[in-house]
């Protein structure tokens, strides 16, 4: 990009909208400037400013997003091909599992889910695209990539030099036990995901939770997303999400090729 054509402050305000997340749905100035590498005063301008255009709430101290950023993500829902191609077959596979599936995408160090399949028991199996899982999960949950199976097949599918930039960029940070915090251990699977083109990821987001995740890619072979099964409270003896499911997501991805 010509840096002519740079607006710094158009940047630093995304910056800011994008510093609210699930784990922090309230920032002050300071907890902003923390998480987007502004001043605490800059952080503060920006946060009044985004309050007085209606993108955030405040109670004088600690600021929140309003309503009126959904506007951005239901124009997203509506136009985009991703979620309104894969959703009716999301719709099928959590049907057919009893477990709930997503559809997730790459944006820097996080995995955000783009559409949803949720099993609430066989009288309640929905259609979803912004309903809440009892564990949080919803279209627009930002996940740390190194910790979500669909995370690790995306970053399995970058090319060397990409995969090395991201490494380089972004901190492992521990979520339970099982994550992998070392950047070798990292790549070793990483290598081991290319090459079976499947991600089991036990534990390593969340404790009780396991998931399976394949590419999802378009007709050019470009891997544009990953999909996933979920499974929470899994008994011991319970077999794993690949010996059980991995057939039938491979196949489902395969079906949305043409799609995507």
């Amino acid at each position: 990009m010509n840096k002519a054509d740079w607006i710094e402050g158009m940047a630093r305000g995304m910056a800011v909208l994008e510093s609210f997340d699930t784990e922090r749905q309230r920032l002050n100035a300071t907890l902003t400037a923390q998480r987007t590498g502004l001043t605490r005063a800059t952080a503060r301008r920006h946060l009044l400013t985004l309050t007085h255009l209606g993108y955030l709430e405040t109670d004088g101290q600690y600021y929140w997003l309003s309503a009126k950023v959904l506007g951005f993500a239901g124009s997203y829902l509506s136009g985009a091909r991703l979620p309104r191609a894969v959703q009716p077959t999301l719709h099928q596979l959590s049907l057919a599992t009893q477990l709930s599936c997503s559809v997730a995408v790459l944006q820097n160090d996080a995995v955000i889910i783009v559409a949803r399949g949720i099993w609430q028991g066989p009288d309640l199996p929905i259609k979803a695209s912004h309903h809440v899982l009892a564990y949080g999960l919803h279209v627009g949950t930002r996940l740390p990539a190194h910790a979500t199976s669909t995370g690790q097949v995306l970053l399995a599918n970058l090319t060397p030099p990409e995969m090395k930039t991201w490494l380089e960029a972004n901190p492992l940070s521990r979520l339970t036990a099982h994550t992998a915090t070392q950047v070798k251990d990292l790549k070793q699977k990483l290598k081991r995901i290319a090459k079976q083109d499947y991600c089991l990821a036990t534990q390593e987001h969340e404790l009780g939770v396991d998931a399976l995740a394949v590419p999802l890619r378009n007709q050019r072979g470009d891997t544009v997303a990953a999909l996933n099964l979920v499974r929470s409270g899994a008994a011991p003896n319970a077999p794993d999400l690949a010996t059980r499911w991995l057939p039938l997501l491979q196949q489902t991805a395969q079906a949305l090729r043409p799609l995507i």
